[in-house]
């Protein structure tokens, strides 16, 4: 459509990004553009992100959402999405966040990988994708939404860069050839109380899927997957609000807790 000229998506980045910093909502994009596609979207996320960059932030990696079939009924959508991961936006194990910062922040616990080798290519397969990880962590992702309700499309989540909000890193281990992520069980817990849980499976089948269709959504893009960075599989049970004066815990079997204070 000629609405997704470069005006128009420069709009739009600029509104997400106000929406952000001053915490005040805006309507979902599809509820005024129906016809919102998913090009158009990527090309706000990548404005928005571009000029996170330009004002300082540096990309670390990626993340897959709505990879789960979880999420996908939470969300009322029946595809993946993604969006980019800024240093700004990591913090380790066993911080503080301050929820006031945030407008309707949730919570997901996923499986979470560094690459040792890039990952690019459209034809990018399973055991490739296992032979680039050097190592494997649990991770909380807060995703947050600068619309007015959870209640969006696809494309809607895409152009705010996947509702991504903050990343919590647990410690990271090496990715050896007895790990079967797929079967890996994950317990989330609220205030020592178990609340959620899920298997790596819940992710396409296994987490590494999330890599494989992440190198080849970001190939068709002009992109890849670098060494170095970090990519979020996307969550293995639905998301859960982020309350204040908490401590949210993820842990699993093989795979070191991860841990976030809510101030």
């Amino acid at each position: 459509m000629e609405e997704w000229d470069e005006r128009w998506i420069a709009g739009r980045a600029s509104a997400l990004l106000a929406a952000e910093h001053e915490r005040v909502p805006i309507d979902a994009l599809s509820a005024r553009w129906p016809g919102l596609s998913l090009e158009a979207a990527y090309r706000v996320q990548a404005a928005a992100v571009g000029r996170r960059i330009a004002a300082g932030a540096r990309v670390v990696g990626h993340k897959a959402g709505v990879t789960s079939k979880a999420m996908q009924e939470q969300m009322g959508v029946e595809e993946p999405d993604s969006g980019v991961l800024l240093d700004d936006m990591v913090l380790p194990t066993g911080s503080a966040l301050d929820r006031s910062v945030l407008m309707r922040p949730r919570v997901e616990a996923e499986i979470a990988f560094r690459l040792g080798c890039d990952l690019a290519g459209p034809t990018v397969g399973l055991e490739e994708a296992q032979a680039a990880v050097q190592e494997v962590f649990l991770a909380l992702e807060v995703i947050d939404t600068r619309f007015t309700s959870w209640r969006m499309t696809v494309a809607d989540s895409i152009a705010d860069n996947a509702s991504c909000a903050r990343v919590v890193t647990g410690p990271m281990v090496p990715l050896t050839a007895d790990m079967d992520l797929a079967a890996e069980p994950l317990v989330v817990s609220v205030g020592g109380a178990a609340v959620a849980t899920g298997e790596g499976r819940a992710v396409l089948g296994d987490p590494l899927r999330a890599l494989v269709w992440l190198a080849g959504r970001l190939h068709r893009f002009g992109g890849g997957l670098r060494a170095g960075q970090v990519v979020l599989a996307g969550a293995v049970h639905a998301s859960l609000p982020l309350e204040n004066r908490n401590t949210v815990r993820a842990h699993s079997p093989q795979l070191p807790p991860v841990e976030l204070r809510v101030v």
